[in-house]
């Protein structure tokens, strides 16, 4: 498979803009758990090996390159939306918010901004959404990768304190052991009520 590559921020190179950021946001479809986004600006001409798309990486690669990528970035951000701010505005709200947010978090501040697949639809600044950019553009793999572990590690945080739930393997998502164990254990205040299956349970 391809990986990410430059393309895109070499074309806003090349009109003279230094300062691109990629963002992206994981866990928009969780049953449990925060959504997490993050923004990244890399140097023009820095090279990190081995970034990908942080689906397509194991848990220790994508460990690794976190602290790569938080070394070498010129900026670097995370916002969290979390459960009940989920539950009240719904996914789309949280998901821009949480883009605008890591976005206008950032130390310095970028001339232009790159998205994973979502349309932000704002002035606050420049930016472009690119469907599967996790994949296709380095700036964005990398946020993708700060966006996961930073989710995983909360994840994982939340399985200590509600360990009926295996959050550790399944990261909030509905596989089938997490449907089994919320028929079993209920729901927890991790879990999202206006998403089904727990909407039907919480009623």
């Amino acid at each position: 498979m391809p990986k990410p590559t430059r393309v895109e921020e070499n074309k806003l190179y090349r009109q003279g803009i230094s300062l691109v950021a990629g963002v992206d946001e994981v866990g928009r479809g969780a049953w449990a758990g925060p959504l997490v986004a993050a923004a990244v600006i890399l140097p023009q001409r820095v090279r990190i090996k081995g970034i990908d798309d942080s689906k397509k990486l194991q848990p220790a690669i994508r460990e690794k390159l976190y602290k790569i990528i938080i070394a070498k970035s010129i900026a670097y951000s995370v916002s969290v939306i979390p459960r009940a701010k989920i539950d009240k505005y719904g996914i789309t709200y949280a998901n821009r918010q949480a883009i605008i947010n890591s976005v206008l978090q950032l130390s310095v501040k970028p001339e232009y901004v790159l998205i994973d697949h979502f349309l932000v639809g704002t002035d606050i600044f420049l930016s472009k959404s690119i469907s599967k950019g996790d994949t296709k553009v380095i700036s964005i793999a990398a946020a993708s990768i700060i966006a996961k572990v930073t989710r995983d590690r909360m994840m994982v945080d939340y399985h200590r304190r509600f360990p009926n739930y295996k959050f550790h393997l399944n990261k909030g998502y509905g596989t089938s052991q997490h449907r089994k164990d919320l028929r079993r254990y209920g729901l927890c205040v991790q879990h999202r009520l206006s998403f089904s299956p727990m909407q039907v349970m919480n009623k």
